[in-house]
């Protein structure tokens, strides 16, 4: 074999391995690409089929829930799985609760950013337009307050409610009493953070009189998730309404 063969081979065997090299690198970021946009799909039908991320704007939570806290809602209640009384909920507001909000503006890549994150899940841009409450009367239910306890009573049975905020001092649950039965359809919805909370209590004068529909709820509060020093289950406490049903099931 020549000398003109053996470095023709070794140009040929050099350019079929670059070849090679290029080809595994095209490969490797083509499965790359394949497995980031299977886990966008797979986020954004999570997000939107079953869980979803939300963080607490306000006080009206606390101690519960403490502002800019992130919630993990499942998205299967109230549409396959049933409101139980003590849920901590979220809802979109059903008028008149939030006062109107302008988006602030972004940069455009900020806003690109941004709404990625809000299609994949990460993000709630619309946690604004949402409020978290904690669910205390469901349909027919008589909610009233309050007793000579000073305790709020749902279908006559006195709730001992261990998850509620009171100013030092004060054993009465609720500043202002009240009497309502539960419309067809709907929810009472109360804050725990009882004496900085605008709830079913103080939104009588809107369309729905402080009730929120069934229908507006997104989801139920089952854990936080951020930070990770607040992290925690979020339980309904089903021991508090023990015996409200009526028939006492």
């Amino acid at each position: 074999m020549t000398e003109d063969t053996r470095t023709t081979r070794a140009h040929r065997d050099g350019d079929t391995a670059a070849k090679r090299r290029k080809r595994g690198v095209l490969l490797f970021v083509r499965d790359l690409l394949v497995i980031f946009v299977v886990a966008v799909l797979v986020s954004f039908l999570i997000k939107t089929f079953l869980i979803r991320s939300f963080f607490i704007p306000s006080q009206s939570m606390e101690q519960t829930l403490e502002v800019d806290d992130r919630i993990i809602v499942n998205q299967l209640v109230p549409e396959v799985m049933p409101i139980e009384r003590g849920d901590v909920v979220v809802f979109r507001d059903p008028g008149g609760w939030l006062p109107a909000t302008v988006a602030p503006e972004q940069p455009p890549l900020v806003a690109a950013v941004d709404g990625f994150l809000a299609f994949v899940g990460l993000s709630a841009p619309d946690s604004n337009d949402h409020l978290v409450k904690r669910v205390i009367g469901l349909p027919g239910d008589h909610v009233t307050c309050c007793n000579a306890f000073g305790q709020m009573s749902v279908n006559d049975v006195p709730l001992d409610e261990p998850y509620i905020t009171l100013p030092e001092g004060e054993t009465k649950v609720s500043r202002d009493d009240f009497d309502q039965v539960v419309p067809e359809g709907m929810l009472w919805v109360m804050g725990d953070n009882r004496y900085n909370s605008k709830d079913s209590r103080y939104n009588g004068d809107t369309p729905l009189g402080g009730f929120v529909p069934i229908e507006n709820v997104v989801g139920r509060a089952f854990v936080v998730s951020w930070p990770v020093s607040h992290w925690a289950w979020l339980p309904n406490y089903p021991e508090v309404f023990e015996g409200v049903d009526p028939d006492g099931e």
